[in-house]
């Protein structure tokens, strides 16, 4: 019984450690959701400029280069280039699986270079059967994801080229999980050539102020810097959506286990006080039938 009393203490203790830390990586887990989108947030109005800019510079360079046919996914004659997003942490789940098996579904029979953001998706590629060309360090925080947009726009073939922006033959999709109400999901985004619909959009939307804009003088090269930016825009976007879908992913993982966590030491807390009455009452016990054997016996008369 003693024995048994001290192993539960132990267990009750070992758990209750086990739940602190859980509950710091919870808060640290919803710290950094937070800061992933509000960098998101932040980076709303500079992709809003980089929109505006884009929109004069569709319109004073080459104006029928706009309605250029955008690529069809049927085409396999087109080399698709496409960057998946993951994750090298743990306690995440499925995370890595289920993105990597959603570009796998996408590419289809298509010829794709794929790049990894991480060695896990790098792993699990290799197991589909895609060998990755390169793989990038997921970045550890919102400080190290312009690191990481800057060695894909050098790394990754015609992702820092205005030609490429707006050729046919010049495709690049990003796959990562983006965050939900729920948790997360997985989903794609073609960043080249710059969609047919979407440029149009921009040529015809009216300037927000009275006072036009115009491009003075090297609007291939002003085009250049645009694109370049709105590539930049969508891939930092793209890392930070992944990053806080990964920690809302670890968030839920956390949210399991400190309810577990919670339900195993509300077990352990009632077999310690069942084990810890019942060996009280087997000392009470005790104590009772040995002084019933040592009280003289009141029945007996006095003795000659």
């Amino acid at each position: 019984m003693a024995a048994t009393i001290t192993a539960l203490r132990r267990q009750i203790s070992s758990a209750s450690d086990l739940k602190s830390v859980v509950r710091v990586m919870k808060a640290s887990a919803a710290s950094a959701i937070g800061q992933y989108e509000r960098s998101v947030a932040a980076l709303a109005d500079y992709a809003r400029t980089v929109e505006l800019g884009l929109s004069v510079c569709l319109r004073a360079v080459d104006p029928a280069g706009i309605h250029a046919r955008a690529p069809h996914a049927g085409d396999k004659a087109r080399t698709v280039h496409a960057v998946v997003f993951g994750s090298d942490q743990g306690l995440v789940g499925r995370f890595n699986d289920e993105v990597v098996d959603y570009a796998i579904a996408q590419f289809a029979s298509l010829p794709v270079r794929v790049w990894a953001v991480g060695e896990r998706v790098h792993e699990r590629l290799l197991d589909a059967g895609r060998t990755p060309e390169g793989v990038f360090a997921v970045p550890g925080s919102v400080e190290q994801i312009t690191q990481l947009v800057g060695q894909v726009l050098q790394t990754v073939p015609m992702a820092d080229s205005a030609d490429a922006g707006r050729s046919q033959s010049a495709t690049l999709i990003l796959f990562y999980n983006r965050p939900s109400a729920n948790s997360y999901n997985p989903v794609s985004q073609r960043l080249l050539p710059l969609d047919e619909q979407w440029q149009q959009t921009l040529a015809l939307q009216p300037w927000p102020s009275p006072q036009l804009p115009e491009v003075l003088s090297a609007n291939t090269q002003t085009l250049r810097a645009f694109i370049h930016e709105h590539l930049f825009v969508s891939l930092f976007r793209a890392s930070a959506e992944s990053l806080a879908s990964e920690n809302a992913s670890r968030l839920a993982a956390m949210q399991r286990a400190d309810r577990n966590i919670g339900e195993l030491l509300q077990d352990l807390d009632a077999t310690y006080h069942r084990l810890r009455q019942a060996g009280i009452d087997e000392e009470l016990f005790d104590v009772i039938s040995g002084f019933d054997a040592l009280a003289p016996n009141s029945e007996a008369g006095p003795q000659a």
